[in-house]
């Protein structure tokens, strides 16, 4: 194949699927084309953390290799997400003087002010895996978003630091890596989602983004057009699955089937004469099960939930304060009636997110559970993360020669900037 393929590849590694997208950019079009998708089960990891190297790296395998069946291409490097509860963030601040003698604001300042603002206490088994400006200060001027070309003495940033265990980070490398497939880059499971489902409107007015996942749900929140909040709380849409196994004394196989043909949020919409077959559903099972009794185990976990983010909202004195309101993405939002449940829960306008149309294979990802995917592929698209000098697919690298941008801070640094500006 020739060098010119601009093949781009994103892993989103979940706690519950593996989900892998090729895509290939078009010279003279926006948006890259998908080629290839993948999906497989996710196992080796709990609440979003590797626990498993071998299993993970064995699912990994399943999802890529799908996905290179579909594409007619080899992955050699993927841009990969990053979640699980072992996230955290802290508030940051960088302080430099402005480099040049007339006091023009460079490039070179801002990226050695937000490497500045790295220069944080970490415990040692935790590593930075993000930072985001989010406001500037020239000398006395506060709340500057690009402070590139103006003019002043002393340059300040505030920003967010978003840091990972060392060993889940480790671990998920290893799994991929396994696969004899290159990690360009990890990007934090929520920022891909936001970058695919929200836009610049909603937020600048304010919206939080719900990512609910099979074991874990995140809680990001924009306002002003800066990530101000992020929380990865440790229940989802697995134990959901598995409190109706429980309660019905079925599979979890059946039980997934059940929530997902049956199952809706408020119970009372339910008549309690409404019976479900279960052989009907699966040849191994018999008997009959109270459709109001399976609305009222998903309706008790759902309220579990939704109370957690209203607290992660009252937390940072946002509950009810959200104009953009909730946008919900991840498997765990195709749940029937769940939308009208988050208005009621949170007091907040609510609805399901869909990441951004691209070119190519469209009805395998237009779905909400597809947001982290897709927004993957933005993000390396808007990077310029494409095709390497080796010819092989799956290849990134940043604009130009792929070694020297990586050792060039201030370049890298600048697209971190930009991406998160309003």
């Amino acid at each position: 194949m020739s060098k010119n393929d601009n093949i781009i590849v994103g892993l989103d590694v979940g706690s519950a699927n593996v989900r892998t997208i090729i895509a290939q950019s078009i010279p003279d079009e926006n948006i890259p084309r998908i080629i290839g998708v993948g999906v497989s089960p996710s196992s080796g990891a709990r609440k979003g953390v590797v626990i498993d190297v071998e299993d993970m790296a064995n699912s990994i395998k399943e999802s890529v290799m799908a996905a290179e069946l579909m594409a007619g291409k080899k992955v050699s490097v993927v841009i990969s997400s990053i979640g699980g509860t072992g996230i955290d963030f802290q508030n940051s601040k960088g302080v430099v003087a402005v480099g040049k003698a007339d006091g023009e604001v460079i490039e070179s300042d801002i990226a050695r002010v937000v490497d500045a603002a790295q220069t944080i206490s970490i415990p040692p088994n935790r590593e930075i895996l993000h930072i985001i400006p989010k406001s500037y200060r020239l000398d006395d001027q506060d709340n500057i978003k690009d402070p590139l070309g103006m003019n002043g003495v002393r340059l300040e940033v505030d920003a967010l630091v978003i840091e990972g265990f060392s060993g889940h980070i480790k671990n998920l490398n290893r799994s991929i890596e396994q696969n004899e497939i290159e990690v360009h880059s990890l990007i934090l499971s929520p920022l891909a989602a936001a970058n695919a489902v929200l836009d610049k409107k909603q937020k600048e007015l304010g919206v939080a983004l719900v990512d609910i996942g099979g074991a874990t749900t995140s809680v990001s929140v924009f306002e002003e057009g800066d990530l101000i909040h992020l929380a990865i709380l440790p229940v989802g849409a697995n134990h959901i699955t598995n409190d109706v196994a429980i309660g019905l004394r079925t599979s979890i196989e059946t039980a997934e089937k059940i929530k997902l043909e049956y199952g809706c949020a408020f119970a009372n919409t339910v008549g309690k004469n409404e019976d479900i077959n279960l052989s009907e559903i699966d040849s191994q099972e018999e008997g009959a099960v109270s459709r109001f009794h399976v609305a009222e185990i998903i309706e008790a976990r759902l309220e579990e939930i939704f109370d957690l983010i209203g607290k992660e909202l009252k937390k940072i004195g946002k509950a009810g304060l959200l104009p953009a309101g909730i946008v919900l993405v991840g498997g765990g939002s195709k749940l029937p009636q769940i939308v009208e449940f988050a208005k009621d829960s949170l007091g907040l306008p609510a609805q399901i997110g869909y990441p951004v149309r691209l070119g190519g294979i469209l009805d395998k990802v237009d779905d909400p559970s597809f947001s982290v995917a897709i927004g993957l592929i933005l993000w390396a698209q808007e990077d310029g993360a494409h095709k390497n000098s080796s010819g092989e697919v799956g290849g990134m690298k940043w604009l130009g020669d792929f070694s020297s941008v990586l050792k060039t801070i201030s370049d890298k640094m600048k697209k971190w900037i930009k991406k998160f500006l309003p």
